[in-house]
């Protein structure tokens, strides 16, 4: 009986903490309650109870839920991996933007998918070694090079010189999951979606 007792406490336990993982996926997605019930089928209110506690986790919820976000099931609830040796990746959040770690060495080529919300963002060009690759997996990204102003949609990617000022992020209609490969100076990718020089925003053209 003790052990029984003991498995209704550990899985108490982990259903309520399904709430405020809920709440915090999304807003790390930039998503509204609205937004989701969209994506869903879920309405608000059956999300919101689910995110405050109120209502029980199941998997006909969950599982809607991960697919819109893009995660594992496992993911909302906090399973840890059983009998899987391989080392799962932890996302990291930084500035609002998503990103998971696809690559574990140090040096050479790294690797991130990245998530970016729908947000209004004034682009602050940066410079550093390297050269970078850019491929878009859903939603549009916008891609500032030096004089250069675009918007990059699915399918589509972009390599540039790092050296080169550049700034990358949300167009503000919506948000964007994308690849990223960055590698020191040289290291150069062999898929390229280059943009034609033109004044305001355009979307990058195949030569």
């Amino acid at each position: 009986m003790a052990d029984n007792d003991d498995d209704n406490v550990n899985l108490d336990g982990v259903l309520a903490e399904v709430g405020p993982r809920l709440r915090k996926l999304r807003k790390e997605r930039g998503a509204t309650l609205a937004g989701l019930a969209a994506a869903t089928g879920i309405s608000v209110s059956t999300l919101s109870r689910l995110e405050s506690g109120h209502r029980k986790p199941s998997l006909e919820l969950l599982l809607p839920i991960a697919r819109a976000h893009q995660v594992a099931l496992d993911e909302l609830v906090g399973a840890p991996p059983v009998g899987d040796p391989r080392v799962r990746a932890k996302p990291i959040v930084r500035h609002g933007r998503t990103m998971i770690p696809l690559t574990r060495q140090p040096g050479g080529l790294q690797a991130y998918k990245l998530f970016e919300p729908a947000r209004s963002l004034e682009p602050d060009l940066q410079t550093h070694e390297g050269y970078e690759w850019l491929y878009v997996l859903s939603g549009r990204l916008r891609l500032v090079l030096a004089d250069h102003d675009v918007v990059l949609t699915a399918g589509e990617a972009a390599e540039f010189d790092t050296r080169v000022p550049h700034w990358f992020g949300s167009t503000g209609e919506g948000p964007a999951e994308f690849l990223s490969l960055f590698g020191p100076q040289g290291e150069r990718m062999h898929v390229r979606a280059r943009p034609t020089r033109r004044s305001g925003r355009q979307n990058p053209e195949e030569d």
